[in-house]
């Protein structure tokens, strides 16, 4: 793959990080479209932004160190300083909590919110995977012999058999007298969680406009998102924590238990229509330009 896009002198501009700001990017557009379509505070859009990515970002890594300890161990400056490796639920924990306090602080209604972000939380997920494939940061999958397997001999965390003996055992241990290759094909798994986090962007997209209770959006993401993650985790390289599953899907069963218990816990709240559209309501902009909008709303 392509780890590094192009340098100008001494500065490498990498792949991974360019697909990380555009994930930003499209997530901030989308958001700031939902929230002025919610009615919410408009300027909360930028320091939302702001505080998912730096706690977002210190999150994930952090989680991948703790996820990949024995690498961490073995070279704590490359493995901290790296371009790739981030753990999706590390940063959505470290940055859900911090977003938590800081609408708390200007209060505003934390479901409303959740629920305005929850789309574009999916379709960031599957950009951001998009670098993942792109840097070969050791985010694919098992070795296998399918028509769509992928090699990263340039990654980050390369599939050369010379360079990932760790790879090399698995193979052997998968396809038991067969050679390995040079190179060893693996699952391109970024790729089947960009699928899925296509698929269910489009759902959530389209059920956004559907009346619910405040915070159904953001609840039923936490299942979607985790259901696709948890399936996924069966064919990654993760190494097992608790009863052979990975850290990653037993966090997985937490975010689908919470979210189940949050659609049981409003599903005796009162149901909320959506906005209408201003383009529907004679003198709306007028009447916007006259009166700010509530924190509140």
């Amino acid at each position: 793959m392509y780890p590094e896009l192009f340098s100008i002198g001494p500065i490498k501009f990498h792949s991974f990080g360019a697909m990380l700001a555009l994930a930003f990017l499209v997530a901030n557009y989308l958001l700031s479209k939902e929230i002025e379509r919610k009615k919410i505070y408009p300027d909360v859009s930028s320091t939302v932004t702001f505080l998912t990515i730096v706690l977002g970002i210190a999150g994930a890594k952090l989680f991948h160190l703790l996820e990949n300890f024995d690498r961490f161990l073995r070279d704590p400056i490359g493995e901290a300083f790296n371009a790739g490796g981030l753990t999706f639920y590390g940063g959505m924990i470290v940055a859900t909590i911090g977003n938590l306090i800081y609408l708390r602080s200007q209060k505003i209604a934390p479901l409303r919110f959740l629920d305005a972000i929850a789309p574009a939380l999916m379709i960031g997920y599957g950009i951001g995977r998009i670098g993942c494939l792109l840097a070969g940061d050791g985010c694919y999958g098992e070795p296998c012999d399918l028509p769509w397997a992928m090699t990263f001999p340039n990654g980050y965390v390369s599939t050369l058999a010379s360079e990932n003996p760790e790879l090399a055992m698995q193979f052997r241990q998968l396809f038991p007298g067969v050679k390995v290759p040079k190179d060893i094909p693996v699952h391109p798994t970024p790729l089947y969680e960009l699928f899925y986090s296509l698929v269910f962007f489009a759902l959530l997209w389209k059920w956004r406009t559907l009346p619910k209770q405040a915070g159904w959006i953001f609840f039923v993401y936490l299942i979607l998102q985790s259901v696709g993650r948890f399936s996924v985790e069966f064919i990654r390289l993760n190494p097992p924590i608790l009863f052979g599953l990975s850290e990653a899907q037993v966090i997985a069963l937490a975010m689908i238990l919470v979210g189940a218990f949050g659609l049981w816990r409003i599903s005796k709240e009162p149901i909320e229509m959506p906005p209408m559209e201003e383009a529907a309501k004679p003198g709306a902009k007028a009447e916007r330009k006259k009166k700010p909008m509530s924190k509140t709303a």
